[in-house]
């Protein structure tokens, strides 16, 4: 990716630089159909998605999902989603920003909770692998956060200095897992999450990935 200049993104991929909404609320409201459970809207969703995933379900059940039960939505929903999502792309102006930053001189990473296998192909699929130093999904059980996960993949990215790393994603999440390793954070209001509920992390919010990146280029400075 030619000299770097220290600052260092790691992003998020789904509802960051991949504009999956439709896809996540449609699989929800179909794994939420196997326990008779009504279809969710996006703003509702916004409201009350967390991680560990089945503490979500919790706030909608009012109780924990048995292990059965969150099995068979687990799969519903992954099953769903791959259906879905071929009616998705990239986020709006997200291939140019991404390469804007490699034009700078900057480096950057993907680390999302999605399974590896598949999100490899997919970042391929948009011709924007080269951006980035590493590409790492999920290889583990589904469900859980992205602190321990984070750790692994600074650790992995040599040169890279947490210090100078800013975490950009769409999840409160994502705020912690950037804290866990000593990076900053900014989170983006286009995926996941209430800006109420982003906000409440006490990292910087925004509307756009590009005010994003420029929030980024300001705190790795």
């Amino acid at each position: 990716m030619g000299k770097q200049t220290g600052a260092h993104i790691v992003w998020d991929w789904n509802g960051t630089l991949f504009h999956d909404n439709d896809a996540v609320i449609g699989a929800t409201n179909a794994a939420f159909a196997e326990l008779g459970l009504e279809p969710i809207t996006l703003e509702r969703y916004r409201a009350l998605y967390c991680v560990p995933v089945p503490k979500f379900y919790e706030r909608l059940l009012g109780r924990l999902p048995t292990d059965a039960e969150w099995q068979v939505m687990d799969e519903t929903f992954h099953r769903h989603y791959a259906e879905h999502r071929v009616r998705c792309g990239l986020a709006e102006g997200a291939a140019e920003l991404l390469a804007g930053w490699r034009a700078a001189g900057r480096s950057q990473s993907i680390l999302s909770l999605y399974g590896h296998a598949e999100l490899v192909p997919l970042v391929s699929s948009f011709g924007i692998e080269t951006h980035f130093l590493r590409v790492d999904g999920r290889t583990g059980p589904s469900g859980g956060g992205k602190a321990e996960h984070m750790a692994r993949h600074l650790a992995a990215l040599a040169g890279v200095e947490p210090g100078r790393t800013v975490v950009i994603g769409d999840a409160a999440d994502d705020a912690l897992a950037a804290r866990h390793v000593g990076a900053r954070a900014v989170l983006y209001t286009g995926g996941s999450h209430s800006r109420e509920s982003l906000e409440r992390t006490g990292a910087p919010v925004v509307d756009t990935l590009a005010e994003a990146v420029e929030e980024a280029a300001r705190l790795a400075a």
